[in-house]
């Protein structure tokens, strides 16, 4: 049976054709472009080709375009960077309340340097109010950061009128773009923002690899100190496959990706559309039309997002029950109960992500399957259900090991049911196993799951 893919807003399958543009720069043209000679001038002109490719995806100069190792960098390096150039004068950075951890947690850092922080609210649909940025503005007012659109429920935020107001105040704007550079338009004169961040394996690209788009005139202070490169802004040798892959794959965007999204809108509806023709009490997660071409978050009351999760993938079907950079946390997620979901309905959501190679045979697999695994969850009796909830615990349990694994460098076993390293799973040998695993192991012993 075809293996189903549909995690595409955690990382997408690199493009063939970016992966047979990388592959010269893996092995024969390996210079470094810092250096003088051919063999780095070559790396070093495949570097500012890609760069061009970058920047023109969102019509942006050249030379505003600094290669990192990722989004997370991006966002960093735009937060930080600001405050470190900050003369002193003002102190204040708005934000949202659905920010990727990037940023939330780029935040927490600068507060405990004596930042201020303003976190904005949204609505119900993940919509963050452009009147509540104007009002949270003050003279100390130095950084505005609010994503283009959200990594979980795929809410397309107003950027454009944030833009306009962060510019009639004299004040700097930044924007997450990971989830939308090279699947929706993304220009950032139309956008009016001053920082925008991308990263290369949401579009097709390798991973490892990002950008920060910034504007010319932007006083920003790098964060990484050590030689010249990227114009002095970031030290580090260039990752130049990457790059490399990075541009193709901007180009590739820049070409197709106003038909993929012509594509998979009517895909992502329909999928939508029959999950909740099929499927009792469950609900959309965010804006019912203003989002991604490609998102659809589900809650599903009753059932654990992890159960649907790990059923589903030993159906041969890949989805997430929200951001990867959460996944070992066993939490509700931060954006759902932002829109106002309780902490068991966060639980019991799951995103389901398209991507290029997602045809409508596996829209149609997902709904012949998932319904049935629902009414499953559903009829477990209720005195089953506490061993069904020790699995939620066991994600301490996991963390602890994977630490005592860092801390004593023993040999690591990966988890078959949560994909995290375990020293207790029963299939290492090791310890008596995780509760987890004992549940999932049991309910695959009494064909429950078919």
């Amino acid at each position: 049976m075809r293996s189903i893919y549909l995690d595409n807003a955690a990382t997408t399958p690199v493009h063939p054709d970016v992966a047979k543009a990388m592959r010269p720069f893996l092995r024969d043209s390996f210079g470094n472009p810092s250096s003088m000679h051919s063999a780095g001038q070559e790396a070093r002109v495949a570097v500012e080709e890609a760069r061009d490719k970058v920047a023109s995806l969102i019509g942006a100069g050249s030379e505003e375009i600094v290669f990192t190792s990722g989004g997370t960098e991006a966002d960093n390096f735009a937060l930080k960077g600001m405050a470190y150039a900050n003369d002193g004068g003002r102190n204040h950075i708005i934000t949202s309340s659905v920010e990727h951890h990037a940023v939330l947690e780029t935040c927490k850092f600068l507060e405990r340097l004596g930042f201020t922080v303003t976190c904005l609210p949204v609505d119900g649909s993940g919509l963050v109010d452009p009147d509540g940025v104007k009002r949270a503005i003050t003279k100390r007012t130095l950084l505005i950061s609010v994503m283009h659109a959200n990594n979980e429920v795929g809410t397309i935020e107003p950027i454009a009128e944030i833009g306009r107001i962060a510019r009639e105040a004299g004040i700097s704007f930044h924007t997450d773009a990971v989830q939308t550079t090279g699947h929706i338009p993304v220009k950032v004169d139309d956008l009016g923002v001053d920082m925008l961040a991308m990263s290369a394996h949401k579009l097709g690209g390798p991973k490892g690899v990002g950008a920060l788009y910034v504007r010319k005139g932007t006083r920003i202070e790098s964060f990484v100190h050590g030689g010249e490169q990227e114009n002095g802004r970031r030290a580090s040798t260039e990752n130049v496959p990457g790059v490399v892959g990075f541009g193709k794959a901007a180009e590739i965007a820049q070409r197709e990706s106003d038909k993929q999204a012509k594509r998979l809108t009517p895909l992502r509806d329909r999928l939508t559309r029959g999950l909740t023709e099929r499927i009792d009490y469950i609900r959309l997660n965010g804006h019912p039309t203003g989002r991604l071409p490609n998102n659809v978050n589900m809650s599903v009351d009753g059932v654990e997002g992890e159960q649907m999760l790990l059923i589903l993938n030993a159906r041969g079907i890949c989805v997430s029950t929200g951001s990867a950079c959460s996944a070992s946390s066993s939490e509700p997620s931060h954006v759902l109960l932002a829109l106002g979901l309780s902490q068991e309905q966060a639980r019991g959501s799951i995103r389901l992500s398209l991507g290029r190679e997602t045809v409508e045979r596996d829209i149609d697999r997902v709904l012949a399957v998932l319904p049935g695994i629902v009414n499953e969850l559903r009829t477990v009796p209720a005195s089953a259900r506490g061993t069904m909830a020790e699995g939620a615990a066991a994600g301490t349990a996991l963390r602890d090991a994977i630490l005592k694994y860092e801390t004593e460098k023993r040999t690591q076993m990966m988890c078959r049911f949560s994909h995290l390293r375990c020293l207790t799973c029963p299939a290492s040998g090791i310890g008596k196993g995780c509760t987890l695993a004992k549940w999932q192991l049991a309910k695959r012993r009494s064909g429950a799951w078919g």
